[in-house]
């Protein structure tokens, strides 16, 4: 198949997941070609079988911010005609979708019938959805998508509880590829961040609000308080500098090391002990699930799909979001239980082993002949 990959080209889970998809399709030997303002993040070197094509959106003096979804619109209809593409696959309902459908009318009219595949990863619908701005967008894009997925059933309940969705929703997993997301020596590595054996904890996101980094923090001085340990504090985003600035006033600085946006973040993974993700809402939890890949058991919250991911008293333990006493007693719990960790580190690993790219990819592959098979025309 000819497939064209419209999403993020940024660290956010959307964005790796749909580049990691492509990635994989392509190794399969499908034609993959990726549609964005910018090269997503995961593909920086030349790979057989995949093609970027990057949306110029100009500045036009009549316009107060430049229209990229008319650029993207374009793009799409350009790359649809000359490379002939068979289907489109795009991340995020608002504004892949509803472009995707602009896109799809403009092809129309030359007897181009393009089938669009929509997959929903979270905050399209949670956030972007709630606002009464985008709401109806956000429903007429899913409606007009000849195929509809969402990475967790928890997303699939919450698109059908705020929206009136005629379209079936299949529910095909966020996945992990094991080549790279391994539990590896790095002993060297782990001195220099724990020079005196201490636990290693970690988190990673992009430090939105919704992530509640400041009470990975709080989480984290209740530990320290009976475990010596160091945090790491991975990713970057408005919610960084009062994560820091809450470091300073609780006086634990010295065992927190706040990295940035990392690339190599498996072999962060390799050297930690536990991996905290107490979000407000997470429609999945590809963060933990690499964690998990790494044999990192999982301290999270309790909302959206992370029960799907991280199997409580098994992987990891789940409390309420919010609830930073009771995540910290169960981290502490397990990592002053040796032989408890060594028990969940497996579990996690086997769990993980559940979202394998190899047994997700054929999931994709035959939803797209699917919706190939029963797209209908619409004028």
């Amino acid at each position: 198949m000819k497939i064209g990959i419209v999403c993020y080209p940024t660290y956010g889970g959307s964005g790796v997941v749909a580049t990691e998809l492509g990635l994989g399709l392509a190794r399969r030997g499908h034609e993959v070609h990726f549609i964005t303002y910018r090269r997503p993040v995961r593909l920086a070197h030349f790979h057989e079988n995949v093609f970027y094509h990057e949306v110029d959106n100009e500045d036009y003096p009549l316009f107060e911010y430049p229209p990229y979804d008319t650029a993207l619109a374009s793009t799409i209809v350009d790359v649809v005609k000359y490379q002939k593409l068979d289907i489109l696959h795009v991340h995020y309902a608002i504004p892949h979708a509803a472009v995707a459908y602009m896109a799809k009318k403009i092809l129309l009219q030359d007897g181009r019938y393009l089938p669009v595949v929509t997959t929903l990863h979270g905050t399209d619908i949670t956030l972007v959805g709630n606002n009464r701005t985008f709401a109806p967008v956000v429903e007429f894009s899913i409606n007009k998508s000849d195929g509809v997925t969402a990475v967790s059933n928890s997303l699939k309940q919450d698109t059908l509880d705020r929206f009136n969705i005629q379209r079936d929703i299949r529910v095909i997993y966020n996945f992990i590829d094991f080549e790279r997301f391994r539990k590896i020596d790095k002993e060297h590595f782990k001195k220099i961040i724990a020079p005196q054996g201490e636990r290693i904890i970690a988190h990673t996101s992009n430090f939105r609000k919704v992530k509640r980094v400041e009470d990975v923090v709080q989480i984290f001085k209740r530990i320290n308080k009976k475990v010596p340990s160091k945090l790491l504090m991975i990713g970057d985003g408005p919610e960084r500098p009062n994560a820091e600035r809450l470091c300073r006033e609780l006086k634990i600085c010295d065992d927190v090391r706040f990295l940035g946006k990392q690339d190599a973040i498996e072999e962060l993974l390799a050297i930690c002990d536990l991996f905290v993700i107490p979000s407000e809402n997470e429609s999945f939890g590809l963060s933990a699930l690499e964690a998990m890949a790494c044999e990192v058991p999982v301290i999270s919250s309790d909302s959206g799909g992370l029960p799907e991911v991280n199997i409580h008293g098994k992987t990891g333990f789940l409390s309420a979001p919010g609830d930073v006493d009771a995540m910290a007693a169960h981290a502490i719990e397990l990592l002053q239980n040796e032989d408890m960790l060594m028990q969940f580190r497996k579990n996690a690993l086997e769990q993980a082993r559940r979202f394998d790219i190899h047994n997700v990819l054929p999931e994709y592959e035959a939803y797209y002949e699917e919706v190939l098979a029963n797209s209908v025309v619409i004028q």
